[in-house]
């Protein structure tokens, strides 16, 4: 009775093209992990960041003051994420106008207004960074694997060809070669597919959280600078 072949063994015996596709998705699948854990980091430093920082921000603290714990934070290298940046940088613009008497009231609000749109566009750019990678690795793996599949199978074909006698024996190495880079393109892809439509759902609940904060913040000010 025939000694049953290992799927390591398999692919050390493969040949080079089909090594070659299941080394790319190997690395692949690598890469998409390494960076569906850092995603899963940043994400969740943010969705914390802005529960935080809506709790300090609604609890009737000055603003000025909230703003000066901030600028502590980052003399003690405490990092600053997400709709905090946001609020610093419309205060920031919003105090450094307001001191300039030749600047009328809506010149103050539009540049506040324009600074948290640019720090906004800062912080979704964080949040959706790699997010391209792992949907082009959920796409693309499958064709991937699909490839080195009709490499092997096609291998397989030809080497029957040349042979006397058609067995199953001759040609399931080869077909089983193929089948594993199939089922590497879908370890591969899986992941990936799962994680982004995961990612992005928590990308947008996270910049909605920034949307609304920034209106909030855009009427505050706003009715700060009228009251003056």
């Amino acid at each position: 009775m025939n000694e049953a072949i290992s799927p390591i063994q398999l692919i050390l015996e493969a040949t080079l093209p089909v090594q070659l596709v299941m080394l790319s998705l190997l690395v692949l699948s690598i890469l998409s992990w390494v960076m569906i854990v850092q995603r899963a980091m940043v994400l969740n430093a943010a969705s914390r960041g802005v529960q935080s920082f809506e709790e300090r921000f609604w609890s009737g603290m000055d603003l000025s003051q909230l703003y000066k714990e901030g600028t502590q934070m980052q003399r003690d290298d405490v990092p600053i994420v997400g709709i905090e940046n946001i609020f610093r940088a419309g205060f920031k613009e919003f105090m450094r106008l307001r001191q300039q008497v030749s600047v009328d009231k809506e010149a103050i609000m539009e540049g506040a207004q324009r600074a948290m749109r640019v720090a906004f566009s800062r912080e979704e750019e964080k949040l959706e960074r790699h997010l391209a990678f792992l949907a082009s690795v959920g796409s693309v793996s499958p064709y991937v694997g699909l490839f080195g599949t009709v490499i092997g199978i096609m291998n397989s074909f030809i080497g029957l060809a040349s042979q006397t006698q058609a067995t199953l024996q001759v040609v399931a190495p080869g077909i089983a070669e193929a089948l594993i880079a199939t089922a590497m393109g879908l370890f591969a892809a899986i992941p990936a597919v799962v994680a982004y439509n995961r990612y992005s759902s928590s990308v947008d609940t996270i910049t909605g959280s920034y949307v609304t904060f920034t209106d909030e913040f855009s009427s505050i000010l706003h009715r700060q600078v009228h009251s003056e």
